[in-house]
């Protein structure tokens, strides 16, 4: 099991956009190290919803339902993307000045690289989101 986090701003695509449609291919991104962490997903890898710029919260956890093929919004051979279906809101959105703050979240790629849009995550940087997700 791996665990990820991806971020969009929710005028985009939002958490409850996400939700409605139950499923949903993760697009639009074009950075090669974002695109190299979508190849690396493989199915049943969790991941973290994140709102950028607005909001800037983690809101929820994803599941990846199918690995990395050619971005279908593209005819550019170096971007894909993977299918994420929702499984569970947080009960308490994790907002990045916690994550900041939190002295097991200090090497996270939020913090780190706060531009990069998909990211991979350490088991206990996973676990720890959720538990201050929980309250």
């Amino acid at each position: 099991m791996q665990y990820f986090l991806v971020k969009s701003e929710p005028f985009k695509y939002s958490w409850d956009k996400f939700n409605q449609d139950g499923r949903t291919f993760w697009d639009g991104v074009r950075n090669y190290q974002a695109r190299n962490n979508l190849k690396e997903m493989k199915e049943g890898d969790l991941v973290l919803f994140y709102h950028s710029n607005e909001g800037k919260n983690v809101v929820g956890v994803a599941k990846v339902v199918k690995e990395f093929y050619q971005d279908p919004t593209t005819e550019d051979k170096n971007w894909v993307v993977v299918d994420l279906v929702p499984v569970e809101t947080l009960k308490n959105p994790v907002s990045l000045e916690t994550i900041k703050k939190d002295e097991r979240l200090i090497d996270i790629a939020l913090v780190r690289q706060g531009r990069l849009s998909v990211m991979q995550l350490k088991q206990a940087e996973f676990d720890r989101i959720l538990e201050l997700g929980a309250g």
